[in-house]
């Protein structure tokens, strides 16, 4: 049976930190997404990848993931022997102790890999199927779930949120980190935040003044004056991150639309951001002078053109 080394699956040095880990499963999970890569074994890979850093990316995880990569590296102990004998329970080396019952056999199965391979072994091993010392394998129940519904605002799902969330029927707190990026209807896994259960929170985010969001892009709807319109102008526009100039060229009609370029909402997996589409609304002058009225009247006497010509019969 292989072993995995999930440092190789991704890329990076044993001693790499959190960012470099995340940088890496960004880019590969970018590179083999089912959606972008239609090569054969593309999906594999994406699972590969994805389990890797459920593991690496959570330092409880990796922490356990570490003691058996060293005792594997060493190249004196089987993989048999990280998991004990038929006797139970005997400290792999690096004090882990997985007790197992009936041994590698009954807990493998006589083939010798595990029920459902070895990706599914190692997502109950680090996923939630026990793991403090001495807990067998073969009779642990999973974790309780527990799901909290999160409001956030808009700003928040931008650049990121932290909440203290008090848990269902207790008054115990827990300080959960909301990763920018997140959408109305998502779910935030905080694996065992309190007492071994893992908390789910539901987020909803709440409307924007300004802005309407459609997956990772925005719109905002923004006013101009009909002499802007006419001749052209430069205008600032908001954006999340403060205002930004835009040029408006002459004669742009009612309810034209600008794309800003990677001035929306951040990706939640992977680099990048989504864009800011500008809705320009004309707004008709009110309270109009004698003086404004002639020149309208004169606008109008020298464009004689009907705008309606051929919808009316």
């Amino acid at each position: 049976m292989e072993f995995k080394d999930y440092y190789k699956v991704l890329g990076v040095e044993q001693g790499a930190d959190k960012k470099t880990i995340s940088r890496a499963f960004r880019r590969l999970a970018r590179e083999s997404h089912p959606d972008v890569n239609k090569r054969k074994g593309a999906e594999d890979r994406f699972k590969e990848i994805n389990e890797a850093y459920q593991v690496l990316g959570d330092p409880a995880r990796r922490a356990q993931y570490d003691q058996i990569y060293e005792a594997y590296k060493s190249g004196g102990v089987h993989w048999q022997d990280l998991f004990g004998r038929p006797t139970g329970g005997r400290p792999a080396p690096g004090g882990v102790t997985f007790t197992v019952g009936g041994g590698f056999e009954d807990l493998f199965g006589r083939g010798g890999a595990p029920a459902g391979g070895f990706s599914e072994f190692f997502q109950q091993l680090f996923g939630g199927f026990g793991q403090a010392t001495g807990q067998s394998y073969g009779t642990a129940q999973p974790r309780q779930r527990l799901e909290v519904p999160v409001e956030i605002t808009l700003e928040e799902a931008f650049s990121g949120a932290h909440r203290r969330i008090e848990m269902p029927a207790s008054r115990q707190c827990v300080d959960a980190k909301i990763p920018y990026g997140v959408r109305s209807g998502q779910t935030v896994r905080l694996s065992g935040a309190a007492g071994g259960a893992d908390l789910y929170l539901k987020i909803k985010v709440s409307p924007h003044r300004l802005f309407e969001r459609s997956d990772d892009d925005l719109t905002v709807a923004l006013p101009i004056t009909i002499s802007e319109a006419a001749l052209g102008a430069e205008i600032q526009v908001p954006t999340l991150e403060g205002a930004v100039t835009m040029r408006v060229p002459p004669e742009t009609q009612n309810g034209r639309r600008f794309r800003l370029k990677g001035l929306g909402m951040p990706h939640a997996r992977g680099e990048g951001r989504g864009d800011l589409y500008v809705q320009v609304n004309v707004v008709m002058p009110k309270g109009l002078s004698a003086r404004e009225r002639e020149l309208f009247q004169e606008l109008g006497e020298a464009r004689s053109e009907d705008p309606r010509k051929g919808l009316i019969s």
